[in-house]
């Protein structure tokens, strides 16, 4: 047929091979989708029934897209029959014919994510058992852990390496939940998505009539996206291929980045011994990246030891060296990569083919700050704008209510948060208190009689000593800054250490967030200083939050966007200009990934990054960022210098905004030296502190003060640091100090909050 001609030799060969086991390496870039589609047309073309095939897909969108693309080869009528989807869609369709075996019936019910959340809370609380320690989050990753390494509660209970993790995280009631969480799905008629290939493994290990049945059905297997599989969806597959082993697997052990998921990437590197005959196809020719991009990549991964070999190679346009740029701050960093999109924008790129990628969500923060401050428009892809997460919504929601007693939708959204025992029917008697006595549901908690609210003196009690809580930071609100008021709310509400005690990987995201948002508002703060503004309440800071989410909500969904998104989301994309910000050790690698494996696999993730590229890449770093409520110096990431030299080029600097705004001198970056192993962009912060330390230096005066010239003294951010002046000015009393790790700054005295040391 026609279609074959359109396939490069080693697409048309791994296309052609059908006799046995097959695995294809397919490189970035390298046309998998179309071998895929082209494999499947193939083999109905050779006398295959579509009815007889099975192609596995990691996503609805790749299946639709593959059966979209086979029907227009053979028509929708001939296509509609193949058996075609997510591992978890094929499973629930036989799951569907075979329900009775495993005591279900046909019409059993899917718990979705918050169903299943909603099932073990009540658990929870039904065993007595405290909500704090066993967070919903943890307690249900644990039990998909367990499913998809096919342990059931018995097993789990048995198993030690299981039972001791639960111990060391302080929920050893765990295997008790488990077996009470399966029990109430199975009285429910109920399945959730682990259950779905538990289930299918379980009904083919016990009913080996009905795997003969589908092994007979399935006389060709195609699974795409191999090494993101983990063992449970390993053992389906084993199962069906046998015993003929007619199965191609396409895959990209260098693209393996969802361990975190179950995903191992064993499954992949072991094919070729699993099935003995297994023969071995590479698509190494990628039809993406200019050939520069793909020789930077190449050699970054060089440098993992469990992979296949293959050599990914171009034939696109040579193109530009990747950009590499270090910054003093994340701020800095944020400025130029903006104003950078903005002069290529000038120049004729469209906000589309533009994207940012980081490795944690809660670098997003700092990055959308600055795009909105140079009126590019953006899109968050795959998550949520910062403003507009959950836990920085529940946070602001604590500062509002402290700043105005009568905001009712700030009290609703935190008064059992975090879980303090008020349900919703008390919050509805309220709400129903409140609107017949014309008050605030604030004021009803506070005079419960006067306005008729009808709940137990147990629940009032925990009502009053929420209303305390709130009450304690409103007495407070008008002598702390914007920062310190924060720092104290998220720590006395409990905010932060429910944060803390939940260790999955959404409550280390959430976590990350609620820093980075303190980091935030620091950074607002110590901007208003700068510009002589003595005090900054959390009042101007609600107010700016609330003018950055409303221009959220008002951005037209079809206008050209930026898209900013994280490693992980960005795989299976790409766009002609990409910016990888962050790169630097415990971010990029992160630092919850430290051991040789894991390294391996941040190595992979950069990989993924790197590749999304078609035209240009700028890689970026800080020397410093504020996190975790300090500034953290940082050392540049180990994989740059895993990148072969002769394809980057390092710049001194991107032009930055406040810059590039007032001055005539051409933004675009100049290339330093290569043999430079140090990059000097001090420039930008020393012009910050000289514009307020010495713009009016006719105006300063002596200062009597306790602080005197070549006084070393320690601050709770900054660190150790060398006093080189105090004076007043405009009618401030300031301090110059040479921090020993944070350079030059200029504080305000009367909230330096200095010790000696």
């Amino acid at each position: 047929m026609n279609y074959l001609n359109e396939l490069n030799p080693s697409q048309r060969a791994a296309v052609e091979y059908n006799d046995g086991p097959q695995l294809v390496i397919a490189g970035a870039g390298s046309g998998k989708t179309r071998v895929l589609t082209y494999k499947i047309a193939y083999l109905l073309e050779h006398g295959v029934k579509a009815g007889n095939i099975l192609a596995l897909t990691f996503t609805n969108k790749a299946a639709r897209e593959m059966k979209s693309r086979i029907a227009a080869l053979v028509g929708d009528s001939v296509a509609r029959y193949l058996w075609m989807g997510t591992f978890h869609s094929i499973c629930s369709k036989i799951l569907r014919q075979e329900a009775e075996l495993l005591g279900y019936t046909r019409d059993f019910t899917i718990y979705d994510t918050t169903d299943s959340k909603s099932v073990i809370k009540h658990i929870v609380k039904d065993m007595q058992l405290d909500e704090k320690q066993y967070k919903t989050n943890v307690v249900l990753s644990r039990i998909s852990l367990a499913k998809n390494h096919l342990q059931s509660p018995t097993a789990y209970s048995s198993n030690r390496e299981f039972t001791m993790q639960d111990r060391f995280e302080r929920i050893p009631e765990m295997s008790r939940i488990y077996m009470e969480y399966n029990r109430r799905l199975k009285a429910c008629n109920a399945m959730d998505f682990d259950d779905l290939l538990f289930y299918t493994n379980t009904l083919f290990k016990k009913h080996e009539d009905v795997l003969r049945k589908y092994q007979d059905i399935f006389q060709y297997l195609l699974v795409d996206e191999y090494q993101d599989t983990n063992y449970s969806q390993y053992l389906i597959v084993k199962r069906l291929a046998e015993p003929q082993n007619r199965i191609c697997v396409v895959g990209d052990d260098a693209q393996s980045i969802y361990s975190f998921r179950g995903a191992n990437i064993e499954n992949i590197l072991t094919f070729q011994k699993g099935y003995e005959s297994a023969q071995l196809f590479k698509l190494e020719r990628n039809y993406r990246s200019t050939q520069t991009i793909v020789n930077a990549a190449n050699s970054l991964i060089r440098h993992n030891r469990g992979q296949i070999p293959k050599a990914v190679y171009s034939e696109l346009t040579l193109g530009e060296k990747l950009t590499l740029c270090t910054y003093m701050s994340d701020r800095d960093e944020a400025q130029a990569v903006a104003s950078q999109i903005k002069l290529l924008h000038r120049q004729g790129t469209d906000f589309d083919h533009v994207a940012i990628m980081y490795r944690t969500n809660a670098q997003s923060r700092v990055i959308e700050d600055e795009l909105r401050h140079l009126s590019i428009p953006y899109r968050i892809y795959g998550g949520t704008s910062f403003y507009q997460r959950k836990e920085i919504k529940d946070a602001i929601a604590y500062f509002r209510l402290s700043l105005n007693p009568h905001d009712n939708e700030a009290f609703a959204r935190i008064i059992n948060y975090p879980l303090r025992g008020i349900g919703e029917t008390t919050v509805m008697k309220i709400r129903e208190a409140s609107r017949n006595a014309a008050c605030s549901m604030m004021e009803v908690v506070n005079d419960p009689v006067a306005t008729k609210l009808d709940v137990s003196a147990a629940i009032q009690k925990k009502l009053t000593a929420f209303a305390e809580l709130i009450s304690s930071f409103a007495a407070v609100a008008d002598t702390l800054d914007a920062y310190e008021f924060a720092d104290r709310v998220l720590r006395e509400s409990g905010v932060m250490r429910d944060a803390k005690a939940d260790t999955s990987q959404e409550g280390v995201a959430r976590l990350e967030n609620l820093q980075e948002m303190l980091s935030g508002i620091h950074e607002f703060v110590e901007q208003r200083m700068r510009e002589d503004i003595a005090f900054t309440p959390m009042a101007d800071f609600l107010s700016e939050v609330s003018l950055l989410t409303d221009q959220d909500e008002n951005l037209d969904d079809k206008q050209s966007r930026v898209t900013l998104l994280t490693v992980h989301a960005a795989k299976g994309l790409e766009f002609g200009t990409t910016f990888i910000v962050g790169l630097e050790e415990n971010l990029f690698p992160s630092q919850f990934c430290q051991a040789p494996k894991e390294i391996e696999e941040e190595r992979r993730l950069l990989y993924v990054a790197i590749t999304r590229s078609m035209e240009r890449c700028y890689l970026t770093n800080a020397r410093q960022r504020f996190r975790n409520g300090q500034v953290v110096f940082s050392a540049p990431s180990r994989f740059i210098k895993d990148i072969d030299s002769c394809y980057i080029q390092q710049l001194q600097s991107m032009q930055s905004t406040s810059f590039a705004s007032k001055s005539n001198v051409k933004t675009t970056p100049k290339p330093i030296s290569s043999s430079s192993t140090s990059l000097d962009n001090n420039s930008k912060l020393v012009s910050i502190s000289r514009k307020v330390g010495t713009s009016t230096a006719k105006t300063r005066k002596e200062v009597r003060s306790e602080w005197k010239k070549n006084d070393r003294v320690n601050h709770k951010v900054f660190g150790d640091g060398l006093v080189l002046d105090v004076y007043r000015e405009n009618d401030n009393d300031k301090i110059d100090i040479q921090f020993d790790n944070a350079g030059k700054k200029t504080l305000l005295l009367t909230y330096a909050k200095l010790t000696r040391i």
